[in-house]
Formats: structure tokens, C-alpha cells, sequence
């Protein structure tokens, strides 16, 4: 089994090499063909792990410097997680076999598709922190490039309107500049995460996540004491967050919809944004446990559980607003896409201030299997209408539920399991999140959860209304006139229809069959101490409140944009309204944070840095070291010279010595006579003298 769990993760890196030496069709069908094994094995390892409850567990020694192990731990929650993952990564590859058929860049995308797969099961599966931090960097990487997939940047591949500028920053962004944002907002959380993993290793000296687990209430009550416990938990987490685009790291997934949209569907709707949702699911029961058995954490604790659920909540909230006013297709669903996973991380904090914790870790982790599968069937279905309508925009849409007839029903499917409509999937687990807020105390995130349970129901309906049941525009009617209309091909029909049944189908069965889920999926989880056995249970207020909302969602949506004349009307009244208008634009234009991202940190860093060049290249490095110093060396070399090395080294050395010398020498050849009687004559004198000084001596 241990061989499973390896194959799980590694079979995928293996497409991703394979893809590299291949060709053609053989390269698609083994790219696909790797990450259906990985399913396989998957879900091999889910089956073992529930019927013997006890986790799958490999472990080779690596750098046993720093009891760094390649470690795979596969416990319930592992195992869910990685068959959700792989079974959705497979669904989208195999649609990719027609969505991407006539793309030019094939074996790029095949290979960093393939890596992304393999990293985010590595991740998932990992027991070392360490490990799942490599998995971690390894979906980043693979997303930069996905999202960059078509870096010749032509016009048709952008994301935002061109020409259209906030605060004086163009909000259109291109394939290229896309993947850059995504890969800087995510590393800026990444340094976080980077930085917690060698806080705990220093502390616990092990980097098994086990072993973290169990020492949690030391751990914590070390850094308590030192009032480090809160700051360290909020910068461990920012990797999650920036990963799951909380605010205020969402900017990044916005821009990402430039990437194809079976990249759209893969990383936004099934894998990398869950990344962070999944580290929450990770380590939220660790620091639960941490408060359990320490006093001194407890307060901090609740204090980091209390923090994620706001932050959740709000995100939930600030993500769906947007979404109420976009006009491309992909980038309501963007907005969606952010909003939902809000709900996720109010529900991953509600649970650490629940009494019975695994009931909020249930309802985080049944709405991400959730909104898997029906986002992932929205993106999909998105790409095929856009492939046949030829805009993104869904102004350019309309009437088309005559002419895609099983795309309209898989995307009505998923819209109504979106907005929370009984007895679909995203009702149950939607409100499961709701009722968690409201019991855990959570009073601002429960009202916000509530807020935009009405939210979502609109924008949704709006969606489905836009392109399929308003009347068609000019660019369906000429479409439609030149025959180029048409459902889906069959690879591409296949995966988004399969999930979207599948969305309803355990909606319907969830009263039956959920307990059953929950309880396994919380069965065996690493700091899960507490078992519980679930049942169906149901807040009637919170239920009928949410219903109600949902409800009013769908009623608005249709007044507006099914009743004929009604839409025109509010469209001028907005237009003829300053305030109206203004507030449009202020959600049309993400509430400026993007273009104040852009005016700060990058123009006005760009500043800083020009600022830095004039006062210290400019004035330092040019002015004083290629002028200054220069100056200075001339003037003194000039200085040296006309004062040194004239007079003394040209004059003196050159010139004295060697005429001194010739003074001596024509001196000392005056005494030298030649005469043989004057040498005789001067002998017996300094004999004589010699004599005599010997004598006085």
C-alpha cells in the first residue's frame, strides 16, 4: 500500500517528463492516461484507509541532518482531499484533449499541467511540513505558467476591458502579466508560511507534522508566554491565505482568468485555491489542540479562530459585491471562486470556536468536495460557450439555451448548487458553514454569511440568465446567421455534465448519505481527537433565513433580467444616477484596490527606486565616484607631479645624482697623475701618518 501511495503522487511528475519525449496525440492521451492512475491509486488509498482506520504511512530517510524524511501520511482527511483532487484533474485533462486540441504550445502545457498535479497530490499527501512546502512551491510554479500559457499576449487572451483605467491604472491585463501577479501575490505569502515552518522546527527540531501535533500544547505555551503565539499563527497562515485568495491577497486570481479555461477550471476550481483551504483543514485541528491542552495558548487560540472567521466572512462578502456587476464570463465565476472559498475559511475558524470542533472542520471540508465539483463544472461549461460564442463578454451572449441545450442544463445544474438552492450539494454544505458561524458566536460573520448567501443566488441567476434566456445579442444572431453556433464536442460535453449531475445527484442523497461522509472524513485526522457521529442536523432559523435569502436572490435576478422592459429601465437609471453610477463602477473597478495596489507598491516603488537612482547613482556613484574622486586623483596627480617628480625626481634623481657624481669623479681624477715617484712619495706619507696614530693611540 505504501507503493500506492507513492505511485499517487508520482505518476503524474512521471506525464509531465513523458510529455517532454513525446509527441502528438500519444503525448496527450499518456498525460491524461498518468493522472487517471493517479485517481486510481487515490482512490485505492481512500478505500484502505476507511476500511481499516488506521492512516496509510511511507517514510524514507533524506537529510538526516535535519531529520528531513520524505514522508507520506495518508489519513482520512488526505485521502478525501486527494481523490477530489486527482478524479477533477483528470475530468479537466480529458476535456483538455478537445479544448486544447489545436493549441500550438501543447507539450508546455501538458508538462506543467501534469507538474501541477503531481505537486498538489505531493502536498496533499505529504506527513513532513517540509515536503508539503516543496508540493506547495511546485503548484505555484506550474500555475505562473499556466496562467501565462499564452504569453504572446494577443488581445483576444486578456483579462479586463482595454482602455478602461482607475485611479490612472489600465485595467486590462494581459496572459503574461497575469502569471507574474499570480506567482508575486502568492510569494508574498509564501514568506509566511516559509518563515512559520522554521519557527516550528526551531522549536519542535522535527519537521513531521505528527510530531508537531503532539507537541502543539509546548509549543504554543512557549511562544504564549512570550506574547508570540497570535502574530506567529496570522504569519504561518498568510501562505493559505494568499494561496486561497483571501483578502487581501485576491487580487491575483481576478487576473488569472487570462490562462485557458480548463486551466481556469483546474486551479480555481479544484486544486491550487484549495491549497489553502486544505492547510487551514491541516493545522486548524493542531491549534485546537494546542488550546485544548494548554491554558496559557487557549486565549490566543481563539483569538487566530475568531481573526480567520472575519477575515472568511468578509472575503465571502466583498468577493460576491463584485461579482454582481461583471461583464466576462469567467471573471464572474472568478469572483465566485474567491467568495466561496470565504466561506471555507469562516467556517475552518467557526470550527476552532465550536464546542464540538470536528462539526465546523466537517462543514469546511464538505464545501470544498463541493464547490469542486460544481465550480469545476461552471468553468467548464464556460469554456465551451465562450469557444462557441467566440467573447468572453456576456454581452455578446444571450439566447443561446436554444443552441446548447446540455451545456444550458449542466450550467443551471451547478448554478442553482452555487447558490444554494435545496436539494443541491451547495445547499447542505452552504449552510452547514452558516450554522457553524451563528453556534460558534460569530455574529458579523454569520450576518455577512447570510448576506451573501442572497448575493450569490443573484449574480448566479444573473449569469445564467445573460447567456442563455435573455434575448440574443448581435454577435449570437450573426454567429448564428453564419452557422458557426454549436453545443459542445463530446470530450468536452462529457466531464462538465458528469459533475454537474453529480452535484445534484449528492445533494439529493446527502440527507442519507452525508453523516456517513463526515464522520469518515473526520475519522482519523491528524490533532482530531474528538469522534462524533453525525447526524442531519438542521437549524430551522438559520435554514428558513438562508432559503429565504436564496430565494429572493433568484426573484430579483429574474425581474431584472427576464422581464423585458425591466432591465433597460434600471440600466438608465443607473447611467441618469451619479450615485448609482458611481457604485457601479466602484464594484466594476474591484473597489479601486487593485489600481492602489498598482499606484503604492508598484509605481510607487518604481518612484522610490528612481528616487534612489538620482540621489544615490546619480549623485553617489556618478557624481562622486566617476567625478568626484577623478577630479580629486587629477589634481593630485598634477600636484605630485609639478611638485615632487619635477624637482625632485627629474631634477634630483635623474639629474643631481648622476652630475654629482661626475663632479666626484672628475675630482677624483685630478689626483690620479700617473707619475710613479708622486704614488711612492704619497705611500711613505700615510704609512708615516699611519705610524703615528698608532704611536699617539
Amino acid at each position: 500500500m505504501e507503493a500506492i501511495a507513492v505511485a499517487a503522487w508520482l505518476l503524474p511528475y512521471v506525464g509531465a517528463a513523458l510529455s517532454l519525449a513525446l509527441k502528438g496525440k500519444l503525448r496527450d492521451s499518456i498525460a491524461v492516461l498518468m493522472l487517471l492512475l493517479s485517481a486510481l491509486c487515490s482512490t485505492i488509498l481512500l478505500n484502505t484507509v476507511l476500511t481499516t482506520g488506521e492512516a496509510v504511512v511511507y517514510e524514507a530517510s533524506w537529510v538526516k541532518t535535519i531529520d528531513f524524511n520524505i514522508q507520506i501520511y495518508v489519513d482520512s482527511l488526505a485521502a478525501f482531499m486527494s481523490v477530489v483532487v486527482s478524479w477533477l484533474s483528470f475530468l479537466i485533462g480529458f476535456y483538455s484533449l478537445k479544448y486544447m486540441e489545436h493549441d500550438t504550445g501543447l507539450t508546455r502545457y501538458w508538462f506543467f499541467f501534469d507538474f501541477f498535479v503531481g505537486s498538489m497530490q505531493l502536498l496533499v499527501l505529504s506527513g513532513n511540513i517540509l515536503l508539503m512546502f516543496l508540493g506547495w512551491e511546485g503548484t505555484g510554479l506550474a500555475s505562473y505558467a499556466l496562467i501565462g500559457h499564452w504569453y504572446r499576449d494577443e488581445k483576444e487572451k486578456w483579462v479586463g476591458d482595454h482602455g478602461r483605467v482607475a485611479l490612472g491604472v489600465p485595467m486590462a491585463f494581459s496572459p503574461s502579466h497575469s502569471g507574474v501577479r499570480a506567482i508575486v501575490f502568492t510569494r508574498i505569502g509564501d514568506v509566511g508560511l516559509l518563515a512559520g515552518i522554521a519557527m516550528l522546527y526551531a522549536l519542535t527540531g522535527t519537521f513531521s507534522i505528527q510530531q508537531i501535533a503532539e507537541r502543539s500544547p509546548e509549543w504554543a505555551s512557549t511562544l504564549a508566554s512570550k506574547g508570540l503565539l497570535l502574530p506567529f499563527l496570522l504569519i504561518f497562515t498568510l501562505g493559505a491565505m494568499a494561496k486561497s485568495a483571501q483578502f487581501p491577497f485576491h487580487e491575483w486570481l481576478v487576473t488569472a482568468m487570462t490562462g485557458p479555461t480548463s486551466v481556469s477550471a483546474l486551479i480555481h476550481a479544484a486544486t491550487m485555491v484549495k491549497a489553502g483551504v486544505y492547510f487551514m483543514l491541516r493545522f486548524a485541528p493542531i491549534f485546537h489542540h494546542a488550546a485544548t491542552y494548554s491554558s496559557v495558548a487557549a486565549p490566543s487560540v481563539h483569538a487566530y479562530f475568531s481573526i480567520i472567521a472575519l477575515i472568511g466572512g468578509f472575503t465571502a462578502f466583498f468577493m460576491a459585491t463584485q461579482a454582481l456587476v461583471a461583464r466576462e464570463l469567467k471573471l464572474i465565476l472568478a469572483f465566485s471562486t474567491a467568495s466561496q472559498l470565504g466561506y471555507m475559511f469562516l467556517a475552518a475558524g467557526a470550527s476552532g470556536l465550536l464546542h464540538e470542533f470536528p462539526k465546523g472542520f466537517a462543514a469546511c471540508f464538505s464545501h470544498l468536495a463541493s464547490h469542486a465539483i460544481f465550480k469545476a463544472s461552471l468553468f467548464l461549461a464556460a469554456g465551451a460557450i465562450i469557444h462557441s460564442v467566440e467573447t468572453r463578454y456576456i454581452d455578446g451572449m444571450g439566447g443561446l439555451s436554444k443552441h446548447m441545450k446540455y451545456t444550458f442544463t449542466a450550467m443551471i445544474i451547478a448554478a442553482l448548487s452555487l447558490s444554494g438552492v435545496p436539494p443541491f450539494m451547495g445547499f447542505w454544505t452552504k449552510d452547514a458553514i452558516v450554522e457553524a458561524a451563528k453556534h460558534a458566536g460569530l455574529q458579523i460573520p454569520f450576518i455577512l454569511g447570510l448576506v451573501t448567501a442572497y448575493l450569490t443566488a443573484f449574480y448566479s441567476m444573473r449569469m445564467v440568465f445573460r447567456v442563455f434566456l435573455t434575448s440574443e445579442s448581435e454577435n449570437v444572431k450573426h454567429l448564428q446567421h453564419e452557422h458557426k453556433l454549436h453545443e459542445a464536442h463530446p470530450v468536452m460535453l462529457t466531464p462538465f455534465l458528469l459533475l454537474a449531475i453529480l452535484s445534484l445527484a449528492i445533494g439529493v442523497a446527502w440527507p442519507v448519505l452525508g453523516p456517513g461522509f463526515l464522520e469518515a472524513a473526520t475519522s482519523n485526522v491528524i490533532g482530531i481527537e474528538e469522534h462524533l457521529s453525525f447526524h442531519l442536523e438542521v437549524d430551522v432559523e438559520t435554514t428558513m433565513s438562508s432559503v429565504l435569502l436564496v430565494t429572493l436572490g433568484i426573484i430579483s435576478a429574474t425581474v431584472v433580467y427576464l422581464k423585458p422592459a425591466y432591465q433597460p429601465q434600471l440600466e438608465e437609471k443607473i447611467e441618469s444616477t451619479s450615485m448609482l453610477r458611481s457604485l457601479r463602477d466602484l464594484l466594476y473597478d474591484r473597489y479601486l484596490i487593485n489600481s492602489v495596489y498598482y499606484k503604492v507598491l508598484v509605481y510607487g516603488l518604481a518612484s522610490l527606486a528612481r528616487g534612489i537612482y538620482k540621489m544615490f547613482d546619480t549623485l553617489i556613484i556618478d557624481g562622486f565616484y566617476h567625478k568626484a574622486i577623478p577630479a580629486i586623483t587629477s589634481t593630485l596627480s598634477i600636484g605630485l607631479y609639478e611638485n615632487f617628480e619635477t624637482p625632485v625626481v627629474d631634477d634630483g634623481y635623474h639629474k643631481g645624482i648622476p652630475s654629482m657624481f661626475i663632479w666626484f669623479g672628475k675630482r677624483l681624477r685630478m689626483i690620479q697623475t700617473g707619475r710613479i715617484n708622486q704614488y711612492i712619495a704619497l705611500f711613505f706619507i700615510g704609512a708615516a701618518i699611519l705610524l703615528i696614530l698608532m704611536w699617539v693611540m
